[in-house]
C-alpha cells in the first residue's frame, strides 16, 4: 500500500508546473445524463469524476466554508421534482482546515461522486435546462466556483448528443462533458442587450462596477490586451528569491530538534555508551560497521513506523484528526496525560513482553541480531520518545499523504541514530559525554512543560472548529506565558517534582535554560503588545501555526475606512490586517490613476488557504504591510465570491457563464493570466495596463514578496 504512493512526489512536480506554466487546472469531469425508470419517471444523473487528491464538497454541506455543490434549474416546466437529490460517492465528513475548520461534507476521488434527481415528466417535449454549480479543492488550495451547463431531452435521448451552440459574438465551449441524453449549452441570455461600456453590480449591493470591457448581447469580453501580452514578458523581470514548498524543510527540522529532544532523556541517553561499548568489542572497522547498521536501523524502523501508521488510519487520517475538534480534544488530554508522566507522577510503558521477545532476537546477533538492537531501543523508550513521535506525525500530517510523515520521522531518527553510529566510529567521544544523573530528570520534567504547552494547542483548534469560542488568543497567550514563567520557576529550583535529586547548586546549564524560558516568556508577551496602525496584537511569527489568528480575540475591534473614498469607490474597505484595499479592479484602477501609484492585483479567495499564509505571515512584516498601504493600491479579486450579478453573462473567450461577482473575477483572470489558482499577486501599471513583473503565485518568505514589491514600484517609476 505504502508503495503504491510513490507517486506522490511526481504527481506534485507535475502540479507546480501547470501552475508555473500557467496552465488552467481542470480537476473535475462532468457527465450529465437521463435514466429511465418508467415512461414517465427519469433520474437526473450528475456524475463527477476527480482526480487524485481533489474533493468536492456535498450539496448539503455548510456554506459557511465551501461553496456546495448546487443545481440550478432554469426550465423545469416539462417536469416535476421528486422528493431531494441523492448523493453517492466517497463521502468524508468534518472540519475542513481550508475553511478555519467548519464542518463540511465532501467526496473524495476514490469513487466518483454521483447525483441522482428523480423527475415526473409532464410534458416530454421540454427539455430541463439549467446548470450545476460547484467548487474543488485539494489539501493546500481550492479553485474557483465552477458552473456545468446543461439542457436534458426525454422525447428523443439518442439525438441529444454533446453540442455547442454559438453566439454572434463569441464561440461558446461546453464546460462540462455529456453522455446520451444531455446537451451541454452556452446560450446566451434570455435578457441579452447591447451596450459597450455597460455596467454590472459588484460586491457590494450598491455599488457598480464601471467597465471598459465590452458587453454585446450578453457576452462579456475581460480580456485587456495590455495585460495579456505583457504578463509573460513584462517590463521587469526580478529574482524575488521565493522558495516553493519550503515548509517540507521545517517538517523535516521539527523531527529532527524532536529526535535531539529524545535523545538527552533518562530513557535513550545512558543506551549510547552502553551499546557503543558492545560494538567496540571487536575490531575498530567492525565496530564501525555495526555502528552504522544500527544507526540505520533505527532509521528505517521510525520511517516505516510513522508510514505504517498513515497507510493503516489512511492517507487522510492524520490530516483529519489534526482538526477534527473531538480528535483535538482526545489530544488535549493525552497530551496531559504525558505530561504529568513526563513529571515524574506515573509511568507510562508498552507491555514489558514485547521489549523482551525483542531482546531476545537481538541476542542472535549478525545483522538480524543488531536490527532487534534497534528495535529494542525504539520498545523501551516509548515513555520518552512516544509523546515526540505522536505530536511529530500529527503536524507533519498536513504536508502530503507520506511525504510529510517521511520527512517528519526520517528527521527525528536521523538525530536519534547520529550518536550511535559516530561513538561507534569515534569510540574516545565517549569520554567526553556528561555522565547520566539527575540532569536527565530535569529533561524529561523540561519536554513535561512543553508537552503543557502543546496540549493548548490541541484545546485551540477543537475551540475554533467547535465554535465555543473560548480560547481566543489573549487566553491562550496567556496560559503560555504561565506554562514557560513555571518553568523557568523549576529550572530555578524554586519547585521540584517526584524524581528529582536534590538541588545542591544551580549549574550554569540549568541557569541558561532558565533564563531561556524567562525570554520565552517575555518574546509571548509581546504578542500583547498593539499595533496602532493595523489595531490589531502583533502576531509572533514563531507562534505561527501554533496560536490561535490575532482576529481571533476578545477585545480589539475593527477599524474603519476613509468615508470620502468610501462613497465615491463603494468596494473600497478594509482587507487583511486592516489594510485599505479594492475589491473591484476598475474602482482599483481609477483611484490608482488619480494617486499615481501602481496596482497590485491580489486574486484571492475565501476558501484559500495559502492566502491566508501569506496575509497573516507576509503581509504582517511593518515594511511589507507600509507599502499595501501607502506605496501602492490593492485590489483584492475575490474568486468565489458568490453575490449575483444583476443578470447572467456570458464569457467571451470561455463561453462559461458568468452570475456571480466571484465568476466575474474568475474569468478575469484566467482571460487576462492563464491561471485560474489563487493566490496569485500581479504588479500593473495603471496608466497603461501593463504587467510590471512576473506574477508571483503562492511563495513562503517575507523577503522574496518584499522584493517582488519594490521590484515592480521601480518599474513603474523608471521611463
Amino acid at each position: 500500500m505504502v508503495f503504491k504512493k510513490t507517486s506522490l512526489i511526481l504527481s506534485l512536480m507535475i502540479l507546480l508546473i501547470q501552475m508555473t506554466s500557467g496552465q488552467i487546472l481542470k480537476p473535475v469531469k462532468w457527465k450529465i445524463s437521463t435514466e429511465k425508470i418508467n415512461e414517465k419517471e427519469y433520474f437526473l444523473v450528475f456524475k463527477a469524476d476527480i482526480s487524485k487528491g481533489w474533493t468536492v464538497y456535498s450539496q448539503y454541506t455548510s456554506d459557511e466554508g465551501p461553496v456546495p455543490t448546487a443545481i440550478t434549474y432554469e426550465d423545469k416546466s416539462g417536469v416535476s421534482l421528486v422528493g431531494k437529490a441523492t448523493e453517492k460517492g466517497y463521502k468524508k465528513e468534518g472540519p475542513d482546515p481550508l475553511f478555519d475548520n467548519v464542518m463540511v461534507v465532501k467526496f473524495l476521488d476514490k469513487a466518483p461522486f454521483i447525483i441522482k434527481q428523480k423527475v415526473k415528466v409532464t410534458d416530454s417535449t421540454k427539455p430541463v435546462v439549467g446548470y450545476l454549480t460547484f467548487m474543488t479543492c485539494d489539501n493546500n488550495k481550492c479553485l474557483p466556483p465552477e458552473d456545468v451547463e446543461f439542457s436534458l431531452s426525454f422525447d428523443a435521448p439518442a439525438k441529444a448528443n454533446a453540442t455547442k451552440t454559438e453566439s454572434p459574438s463569441a464561440t461558446i465551449k461546453p464546460e462540462g462533458e455529456a453522455t446520451a441524453g444531455v446537451v451541454v449549452t452556452g446560450s446566451t441570455p434570455d435578457t441579452a442587450k447591447t451596450d459597450t461600456n455597460a455596467t454590472v453590480a459588484s460586491s457590494g449591493a450598491t455599488a457598480e462596477l464601471k467597465t471598459t470591457a465590452k458587453i454585446e448581447n450578453g457576452v462579456i469580453d475581460q480580456m485587456i490586451p495590455g495585460l495579456f501580452t505583457t504578463f509573460r514578458n513584462p517590463k521587469a523581470s526580478c529574482d524575488d528569491g521565493g522558495v516553493v514548498n519550503s515548509g517540507y524543510l521545517w517538517t523535516f527540522f521539527f523531527g529532527f530538534l524532536g529526535g535531539l529532544f529524545a535523545l538527552l532523556t533518562p530513557c535513550v541517553f545512558p543506551m549510547i555508551p552502553i551499546t557503543v561499548s558492545f560494538f567496540t568489542k571487536d575490531t575498530r572497522r567492525k565496530g564501525w560497521v555495526n555502528g552504522l547498521i544500527y544507526g540505520i536501523s533505527i532509521i528505517v524502523i521510525y520511517v516505516v513506523l510513522g508510514l505504517l501508521i498513515t497507510a493503516v488510519f489512511g492517507p487522510e487520517a492524520l490530516n483529519r484528526l489534526s482538526t477534527n475538534w473531538i480528535a483535538n480534544t482526545l489530544f488535549f488530554i493525552i497530551f496531559i496525560v504525558f505530561a504529568f508522566s513526563f513529571f515524574g507522577f506515573y509511568e507510562i510503558t508498552l507491555p514489558s513482553s514485547w521489549s523482551t521477545k525483542s531482546d531476545q532476537m537481538a541476542d542472535k546477533g549478525g545483522l538480524l541480531g543488531i536490527f532487534f538492537m534497534a528495535f529494542t531501543l525504539a520498545l523501551v523508550s516509548f515513555s520518552c520518545t512516544g509523546p515526540i513521535i505522536g505530536s511529530a506525525l500529527v503536524t507533519a500530517a498536513s504536508k502530503g499523504e507520506y511525504l510529510g510523515p517521511f520527512l517528519v520521522m526520517f528527521g527525528f531518527s536521523l538525530a536519534l541514530a547520529l550518536p550511535f553510529g559516530l561513538f561507534a566510529a569515534f569510540p574516545a567521544w565517549l569520554n567526553s559525554l556528561p555522565k547520566s544523573g539527575s540532569w536527565m530528570n530535569s529533561v524529561k520534567v523540561v519536554l513535561g512543560f512543553l508537552e503543557l504547552a502543546l496540549a493548548l494547542k490541541f484545546l485551540s483548534v477543537a475551540d475554533m472548529t467547535n465554535h465555543w469560542g473560548f480560547l481566543r488568543y489573549e487566553l491562550f497567550m496567556g496560559l503560555w506565558i504561565l506554562v514557560f514563567i513555571a518553568m523557568a520557576i523549576y529550572l530555578f529550583g524554586f519547585i521540584k517534582f517526584p524524581h528529582d535529586s536534590p538541588l545542591k547548586k544551580l549549574t550554569i546549564t540549568r541557569k541558561s535554560f532558565g533564563a531561556l524560558a524567562v525570554i520565552a516568556s517575555l518574546y509571548l508577551a509581546y504578542g500583547f503588545t498593539i499595533n496602532k496602525e493595523t489595531n490589531n496584537y502583533n502576531a509572533l511569527s514563531l507562534m505561527s501555526g501554533l496560536a490561535p489568528p490575532a482576529n481571533y480575540n476578545f477585545f480589539l475591534p475593527s477599524q474603519e475606512v476613509n468615508a470620502d473614498i468610501k462613497m465615491k469607490y463603494p468596494s473600497y474597505t478594509k482587507c487583511a490586517n486592516n489594510i485599505d484595499c479594492f475589491k473591484d479592479y476598475y474602482e482599483g484602477l481609477s483611484y490608482a490613476r488619480e494617486t499615481g501609484k501602481p496596482m497590485l492585483l491580489d486574486f484571492t479567495g475565501y476558501g484559500c488557504v495559502n492566502c491566508r499564509k501569506t496575509e497573516e505571515h507576509i503581509w504582517v512584516d511593518d515594511e511589507i504591510r507600509n507599502s499595501l498601504n501607502t506605496e501602492v493600491v490593492l485590489v483584492s479579486l475575490y474568486v468565489d465570491d458568490d453575490k449575483k450579478l444583476p443578470e447572467t453573462l456570458v464569457s467571451k473567450a470561455r463561453g462559461n457563464k458568468i452570475r456571480n461577482i466571484g465568476n466575474l473575477w474568475a474569468d478575469f483572470q484566467i482571460v487576462n493570466f492563464e491561471q485560474n489558482s489563487q493566490p496569485l499577486y500581479v504588479m500593473v501599471d495603471p496608466k497603461s495596463e501593463q504587467v510590471l513583473t512576473q506574477p508571483r503565485p503562492f511563495k513562503e518568505g517575507i523577503e522574496g514578496y518584499n522584493t517582488f514589491l519594490k521590484c515592480g514600484k521601480q518599474a513603474y517609476t523608471s521611463k
